[in-house]
């Protein structure tokens, strides 16, 4: 795989532009030279084969070849779940775009232990797009808006599946379900869902699923579940 970047607008013309980070990135930290080949995506599901043209100071002219779309993925997962602190977030975060999930939710709990400031969200969105060049992803994993369970709940459609990763839960079993579902899984904080909480997914329906022989920190937990929705 050729080198990957990031293209916050898409080519025109066969040409495209990279600029900021990604443009610094290619010309001074890569050293890149005129006609040095790279793949460009736009986060939306496209990349596009290019070649370098044109070395600016802060920008990067590039000439594209014809686009490719990524296949989209059987079941569209999105996983809410309960930040764990420091470093974590970015492992968590590299994890799940590695898997394919669509949609990660900062789960605001009881019993949670990181807060989703401003701050946060921006380096989790930044975790994505460095995830997603590595792993030759060409959708963004979206880093949506800090919701509480009970928001969660209420805003679910009749359309998606709702689950909840509880250790006292049964075995998680797909069967039945439909062959391009789309899924919306719960991950708590360390200490757990609250009885409050937990009455609330109780009452909308939604299954207790336990991931494991024994209890699993909260990335483990939301990496485990995207492994087995992701197959």
């Amino acid at each position: 795989m050729s080198e990957r970047f990031f293209l916050a607008t898409p080519p025109a013309g066969g040409k495209a532009v990279l600029t900021g980070d990604e443009a610094r990135h290619l010309a001074r930290v890569l050293r890149a030279a005129v006609g040095d080949e790279v793949t460009l995506f736009d986060g939306r599901g496209h990349s596009w084969p290019a070649r370098v043209a044109v070395l600016g100071r802060d920008t990067v002219e590039l000439e594209t070849g014809e686009p490719r779309v990524e296949p989209a993925c059987a079941t569209a997962v999105t996983l809410a779940v309960a930040l764990p602190k420091g470093e974590r977030q970015k492992w968590l975060v590299e994890k799940l775009t590695e898997l394919g999930v669509a949609r990660l939710v900062p789960l605001v709990t009881e019993r949670g232990v990181a807060e989703a400031t401003a701050a946060a969200l921006a380096r989790l969105e930044r975790g994505v797009i460095e995830a997603s060049k590595q792993c030759g992803r060409d959708t963004l994993m979206e880093i949506a808006a800090p919701a509480s369970v009970a928001e969660i709940v209420a805003t679910k459609t009749a359309d998606v599946i709702g689950l909840v990763a509880d250790p006292t839960g049964r075995p998680l079993d797909t069967a039945g379900w439909p062959e391009r579902a789309e899924v919306l899984g719960l991950v708590g904080p360390e200490g757990g869902f609250s009885p409050g909480e937990l009455a609330v997914t109780d009452a909308a329906g939604w299954p207790r699923v336990a991931l494991a022989a024994h209890v699993l920190r909260v990335e483990t937990a939301a990496v485990a579940l995207a492994a087995r929705l992701a197959g």
